[in-house]
Parts: structure tokens; sequence; C-alpha cells
């Protein structure tokens, strides 16, 4: 396989993985309950896989978004009493964001939601073949992320 042909291959792998990404983000969206957006929920799910206590700029980074961004999702979360922001340190510059049990019972609300569409596809994709793939999506992730 010549150069052009692994940059065409690695072209066309990258462009279905945006596709499939754009896809579930448009599937997630339509199910999410009213005024909450994918922002807030991407949010809400990580802290409850991860827990604990982040700041914004570590959030950012997980999140790769930018510190702006972060902290306008912050803002509405917490308007809405789904995250909790305390003051860090003595000096109250740097803040930590949690999750509350409100914001717990908003992302399990929202994963109810999003289970049909999930079970509806397990049906159509096989689920050994998805399996048999995710090594390889973690690996291109890693390499991905220690190139950022």
């Amino acid at each position: 396989m010549t150069d052009d042909a692994r940059i065409e291959e690695l072209f066309d792998f990258f462009t279905e993985i945006g596709i499939i990404a754009q896809l579930n983000e448009a599937a997630i969206e339509r199910q999410l309950p009213e005024g909450m957006s994918l922002a807030q929920f991407v949010m809400l799910h990580h802290l409850s896989r991860l827990g604990g206590e982040w700041t914004p700029a570590r959030l950012a980074a997980a999140l790769q978004v930018t510190r702006g961004a972060i902290t306008n999702t912050v803002k509405r979360l917490e308007k809405k009493r789904f995250v909790s922001v305390r003051a860090a340190g003595d000096d109250g510059r740097s803040k930590l964001v949690s999750l509350t049990e409100e914001g717990v019972a908003a992302r399990d609300a929202a994963l109810a939601r999003l289970v049909p569409e999930v079970a509806e596809l397990s049906g159509e994709l096989p689920l050994a073949e998805i399996s048999a793939m995710l090594p390889a999506l973690k690996a291109v992730r890693k390499v991905l992320d220690e190139h950022r």
C-alpha cells in the first residue's frame, strides 16, 4: 500500500468516526429532557461517572472544550441546582464543581430516556463486532489524546 493510499484510508477512517459522532450527538439531543443541552448532559455524566470535585480548568481539559464553555455550562447547571460550586482554598480564585443529588437525578432521567434508543440499536448492531472494535478505538483515542 502506498503512502497516499494509507493517508486516504486514515482520512476515510476519521471521516466515518466524525459522522458516527454527529449522528450519535443528534440522537442524544433528541432524547434529552426539555431544557438540557448536550453539553450539560456530558458534564453531568462525566461528574457522575468519576465523582469528586473538579476545577473548571480540569473539566475543560477532560471534556476538551474551552474554559469559557465550561464556565457557561457550570453556571447553567448551578442555576438548575445540578452542580454545586465552592471556592477552592483560601484565596477564593479557584472554584470546585461537584454534582448534587438533583444533578444525579437529572443525569439518570436523561439516561433513562436514552435506553430505548440504545436498546433499538442493540438489535441491529452485532455486539460481538462492537466489542471487538473497542480496543482499537481506545488505542486511536489514546494516540490522539497524546498529540493534542
